[in-house]
């Protein structure tokens, strides 16, 4: 799995699920949980990328891309991320939202070693 910031994705159409959250004080399990769910989604059939931030205010957004609607709702019926969202609610987020998207167009670039600007892929 690519540790870049910004996902590498194909051409649209695809989906991107965008998860925004205000965490609680303190970690209780998070950072462990939060690391084993992106590898998991990176196992899943559908799954394209990851891209996620969190500020010192505690506010974070994490946008997951899918293949399709199929792969996303295959993910959210995962055993260990349906815990992983029980233990989001009881413990660990004062604030979360989930909201998917179809997207249509995407562009963007990256500056290469030599100061070209080539397509973001």
């Amino acid at each position: 799995m690519s540790h870049d910031p910004v996902a590498r994705l194909p051409e649209p159409p695809y989906y991107a699920v965008i998860f925004s959250s205000v965490r609680h004080e303190g970690d209780e399990g998070y950072a462990a949980m939060a690391s084993r769910m992106v590898a998991l989604a990176a196992q899943q059939p559908g799954y394209l990328g990851v891209e996620s931030v969190r500020g010192d205010d505690r506010f974070g957004i994490t946008v997951s891309y899918w293949q399709d609607e199929a792969s996303i709702q295959a993910w959210r019926e995962q055993a260990e991320h349906v815990i992983a969202r029980e233990l989001g609610k009881q413990k660990w987020y004062e604030v979360m939202a989930t909201r998917v998207c179809k997207v249509e167009r995407a562009y963007g670039f990256a500056r290469q070693a030599d100061g070209v600007l080539a397509p973001l892929r």
